[in-house]
């Protein structure tokens, strides 16, 4: 048997001094007995792999609402594919793939339904705005339970990675910065396939300059683009790209955001319409209703205020568990 502290020493054998290490962790927010075989970074990713909140993503939108077709992406394989980059960059430079998959299969556990739509509009009611990386970070340290306890009590190795995955902050692990930026090149390559896949654009719209320089292929840019962020950050302290795959990369994100991310064709009116009046109605109904909240959210309630359970309760639904709530709440 393979035991937890022969996995930490192989840690120091094998991976790059500038690695975060497992026996090293900052630690959690509690202490708990170690596991026998598994380091605790590797603990933090099987709590994510199993929680309610990760099985959930498959159910959230990606960018397409309702796609008519089986290989449009969901959150729940974006999050997989995310994975899969970080971690292939990770090993590449010889960083910890352990805490880079659970950095990354949590980075989105705080979407809310209807992906970016339902964000925009829960930020807009909600009166202390809403970001779906913090939401991450509160979906692990106080909506999931682990061990009759309420939060997964993850690592702050972790928890700095999902909070950071997005906005200004900077990871403060090699790992977290990996994933900041295999996000990125995961959600812009995958939605290029997905919106050719749908004929919402044709590979002659693409920017030929970008397309000539990364790849004309979905794996092709990933390839590209991994080799270029394992040369580049070989043997440094950070993580970086090379200037010329940033620019093309900030190219096709531009591209995206214009022709599909905006386009009438993904993001009907209608669609948006009914996304925001499924949200809005919610939100109404149980700040009105709050005792009709599920029993287990009213521990908490002497922690937080109504509307913070609210927004809890309705960013953790499902596409179609959210509609399906609104049109028993609001028939006709």
């Amino acid at each position: 048997m393979i035991t937890r502290e022969e996995l930490e020493k192989r840690e120091y054998m094998i991976l790059s001094e500038y690695a975060a290490k497992a026996a090293q962790s900052k630690g959690r927010a509690y202490d708990e007995e170690e596991c026998e075989m598994r380091t605790c970074f590797q603990r933090d990713r099987d709590r994510i792999v199993h929680s309610k909140s990760f099985r959930r993503l498959m159910h959230k939108t990606q960018v397409f609402i309702a796609p008519e077709g089986d290989h449009f992406r969901t959150r729940l394989t974006h999050t997989l594919e995310v994975a899969q980059i970080a971690k292939t960059i990770a090993r590449g430079l010889g960083l910890n793939e352990d805490l880079t998959e659970a950095i990354a299969l949590g980075h989105d556990l705080g979407h809310t339904p209807f992906g970016h739509n339902g964000e925009v509009v829960l930020n807009r009611i909600h009166k202390d705005g809403f970001r779906h990386n913090e939401q991450s970070l509160r979906v692990v340290d106080v909506l999931e339970w682990h061990n009759s306890r309420r939060g997964m009590n993850l690592t702050m190795e972790v928890r700095d990675g999902i909070l950071n995955h997005t906005g200004p902050g900077r990871p403060f692990t090699l790992e977290g910065q990996i994933v900041k930026i295999s996000d990125r090149i995961a959600y812009i390559n995958h939605d290029i396939d997905d919106a050719l896949r749908s004929g919402v654009i044709s590979c002659s719209d693409l920017p030929g300059e970008c397309i000539q320089y990364l790849g004309a292929t979905h794996g092709q840019r990933i390839d590209t683009l991994v080799r270029d962020m394992i040369t580049e950050s070989d043997g440094r302290d950070e993580i970086s790209q090379s200037s010329e795959c940033a620019e093309y990369m900030t190219m096709l994100r531009s591209f995206m955001f214009e022709n599909v991310y905006h386009n009438d064709k993904v993001k009907k009116i209608e669609e948006l319409q009914h996304v925001e009046n499924i949200i809005e109605t919610l939100y109404g109904y149980y700040m009105k209703y709050p005792e009709e909240l599920p029993s287990d959210m009213f521990e908490y309630l002497d922690r937080y205020d109504t509307a913070e359970m609210v927004k809890d309760y309705v960013a953790g639904m499902t596409d179609r568990y959210s509609t399906r709530l609104f049109n028993r709440l609001i028939p006709g």
